[in-house]
């Protein structure tokens, strides 16, 4: 995709903040993941979440659709690939964990990368996606053109049944990380988030109202 990380993601409009290392490090101990496992991220973009699960002891892998990914992520194996007509370029039962942010809403058909996710998977592997919540961005869901696919909670749960996975869950996800571990803040965002601007640069505002999914399954 032509110059897509460089203009969405510049460093002036997007810099780079400590939250990847919060949600990668809350995701580990979540999801109970382990050192040494193998483990892929598509779109990984910049590579920021990327980066954060090699600190943590992951043996980590990444694909993206833009060369300028593989130029910007420094040591790290990354391949180009277009998922939705390639698939995932590596053999069957490769990985431990495949992990994605704000990565299926971009395609086209995203059943194509389920499929690919549990060939590529091993056996008791987890898949865990980030995706917004249709529900909760719906007015500025297409000011990124690029978004193809919206996905609410229930639309995620079926996708991850329909491609044969196990013990799925999926759950409305508030990028803030000290309601985490505070749920009363978690319900004050509530509260307040449908009287904040759909477009307010203040960030507590934003992640308030701005929702994100989270969705997980297990390859038996």
């Amino acid at each position: 995709m032509n110059n897509y990380i460089r203009t969405i993601y510049n460093e002036s409009e997007r810099p780079k903040t400590d939250y990847p290392q919060h949600l990668v490090k809350y995701l580990f101990d979540r999801f109970h993941l382990k050192k040494g496992q193998t483990f892929l991220e598509p779109g990984c973009g910049r590579g920021d979440f990327l980066i954060e699960f090699k600190k943590l002891g992951l043996e980590v892998f990444g694909i993206d659709i833009s060369e300028e990914s593989k130029i910007i992520i420094k040591d790290c194996n990354i391949k180009i690939a277009d998922i939705e007509k390639d698939g995932i370029p590596f053999s069957d039962n490769y990985f431990d964990v495949i992990y994605s942010k704000s990565f299926i809403e971009h395609l086209y058909h995203p059943e194509k990368f389920f499929s690919e996710a549990y060939r590529v998977l091993k056996k008791g592997g987890i898949l865990i996606t980030l995706v917004p919540d249709w529900e909760a961005n719906y007015k500025i869901y297409f000011d990124d053109y690029t978004h193809r696919t919206p996905f609410t909670v229930f639309a995620l749960k079926d996708i991850y049944k329909m491609y044969q996975f196990k013990d799925v869950g999926a759950e409305k996800f508030r990028q803030l990380p000290f309601v985490w571990k505070h749920k009363w803040i978690n319900i004050f965002c509530s509260l307040i988030s449908p009287f904040i601007s759909v477009r307010t640069k203040n960030k507590f505002l934003r992640w308030s109202r701005e929702l994100m999914i989270v969705g997980v399954g297990y390859k038996e």
